[in-house]
């Protein structure tokens, strides 16, 4: 029975996960994490070790598949994901000598702002608004918004994906399916660099949670992002804003049953 629960608990942690990477580029912490913790009782850090696992295939195929629909910016994603990956690093080091602060608890309210955001105020505009900014701009917006990020993400531990996808769309100026395709293509990266660090320090996971979760997470990645690539910008706003507030409302719940039940 505990390992029937193990798969069933693992499972829907992917199917939350891998909707949120396919629709809306987040990251697979956003789901797994809380869910591995309060009804597994996992440790945090092997909880997003795995999460982070989870998301290295599962962000990587989605990435392929918005690349193929030509939804996919390359070379200021590289750009990005450099600036993230050392500042992430940077934002780390500094964070290990200040103490813990709520930034964290407040990542799924933030998540359901985002999610409200796409509803109510859509983001309409078309690749070709992304053209309107010269070579240069670009690449010095990239670097700048990889700085934020990483620093962050670094610092606080948690919202890389979301906060990629809010500074392509506001900041940069991509229109929803090209941010993210750019955001999974990044995150593929800094989820296998934070997965490999999290195994190498805390040793070997749970290997069924493993398994489990990096299946469920990539089936559901996959399935979201064909019906992402297919569908209307407005349609695709409305499903991105519904998913990121079911995670944040989700999480949200995870976090009150775990403070008044357990």
């Amino acid at each position: 029975m505990d390992i029937l629960i193990k798969i069933i608990v693992c499972f829907i942690a992917g199917v939350g996960a891998g909707l949120g990477t396919g629709f809306a580029g987040m990251s697979a912490a956003a789901a797994i994490s809380p869910l591995l913790i309060t009804f597994l009782g996992m440790d945090a850090y092997e909880a997003v070790g795995i999460a982070l696992a989870s998301d290295v295939l599962a962000s990587a195929f989605s990435a392929y598949t918005y690349w193929k629909n030509k939804h996919l910016d390359v070379r200021n994603g590289i750009i990005m994901m450099i600036t993230v990956l050392v500042f992430t690093a940077i934002g780390s080091w500094v964070a290990s000598f200040v103490p813990s602060t709520t930034m964290t608890d407040l990542s799924f309210l933030m998540t359901m702002m985002l999610g409200i955001k796409f509803i109510v105020w859509p983001v309409t505009r078309t690749y070709d608004h992304m053209q309107t900014l010269s070579k240069t701009q670009q690449v010095l917006r990239s670097v700048i918004s990889g700085t934020v990020i990483g620093s962050i993400c670094g610092f606080v531990g948690a919202g890389g994906g979301m906060m990629m996808l809010l500074v392509l769309t506001m900041v940069l100026g991509y229109e929803l399916k090209t941010a993210v395709g750019t955001s999974v293509f990044i995150m593929s990266f800094t989820a296998l660099t934070g997965s490999v660090s999290h195994f190498v320090i805390d040793g070997a996971p749970d290997w069924l949670c493993l398994a489990v979760c990096i299946a469920s997470t990539l089936l559901w990645a996959q399935i979201a992002a064909k019906i992402a690539n297919k569908a209307d910008t407005k349609t695709l706003n409305r499903v991105t804003g519904v998913v990121l507030l079911a995670i944040g409302l989700s999480v949200l719940g995870v976090n009150i049953f775990k403070n008044f039940f357990i």
